[in-house]
């Protein structure tokens, strides 16, 4: 299996980087700085770090094309990058703002990143995809109530957006061999999205770890013809098996 992993230098990126490569699979993971996705990447078994911002059309196209080589094409897209409310007020966990409190310019950069970016690389990949006669697609997304959350625009409204997109690009592509579904922790996971004094105050946290089981089962044989799907990490173990028991 080879896997684009974008924004995988840290956090659920990083997490999923290293399950994926751990399980056997080639990995080249994004960043948007190449001197920091290399060094992260050479961490990794069989890994390969790649420099992109993914609110740059061009420097998507160019990341996905050196990604297509180094690997040997793309069997599997994982959109994980992203910003959080850090990069619009600092202490969001603590003191939120208002809406109408959010700078325009801080709103605008993290749709860019959390639903732009996801559109644009699936948008560069798919069409390889779809030349190959298969691949797979897995768009992180956050809980339901993060994004209905006071204090939290723009990070909730770009995580809706980018679940409903990922909706529609489940639909656009259900009579194709491509495979399209959404995967999320299933709370607040530890990343550098959250502040250190709400880790700090002993607040409970997921581990970035918990989306290694389903995204290594996503990426397997079993999950082929699985579509259209929304994964909660931490319910993985009782979906499977709920699944399997229906068969």
């Amino acid at each position: 299996m080879k896997v684009l992993v974008t924004g995988g230098t840290s956090g659920l990126g990083l997490a999923l980087a290293n399950a994926l490569a751990a399980a056997g699979a080639r990995v080249a993971l994004t960043g948007r700085s190449g001197e920091r996705a290399t060094p992260v990447a050479a961490g990794l078994p069989l890994a390969t770090g790649i420099e992109m911002g993914v609110r740059d059309d061009a420097s998507v196209a160019s990341g996905v094309d050196q990604a297509w080589s180094r690997l040997g094409g793309i069997d599997m897209l994982v959109n994980n990058a992203g910003m959080g409310m850090r990069s619009v007020n600092t202490h969001f966990m603590t003191h939120p703002e208002g809406f109408w409190e959010v700078p325009a310019d801080g709103f605008r950069a993290v749709i860019d990143t959390n639903l732009t970016g996801y559109f644009l690389v699936a948008r560069e990949v798919t069409p390889l995809m779809l030349a190959a006669g298969r691949g797979r697609i897995v768009n992180i997304s956050v809980s339901h109530s993060t994004m209905q959350r006071a204090g939290f625009v723009p990070y909730g409204p770009s995580r809706a957006g980018s679940e409903a997109l990922s909706r529609i690009m489940a639909a656009d592509l259900r009579d194709t061999g491509v495979r399209v579904n959404l995967l999320l922790p299933g709370g607040a996971t530890v990343t550098g999205m959250v502040p250190p004094e709400a880790i700090a105050e002993g607040r409970r946290f997921l581990d970035p770890e918990v989306m290694g089981p389903p995204i290594v089962w996503l990426a397997s044989d079993e999950a082929a013809e699985v579509h259209d799907e929304r994964i909660v990490a931490i319910e993985f173990e009782r979906w499977l098996h709920e699944r399997n028991s229906g068969r």
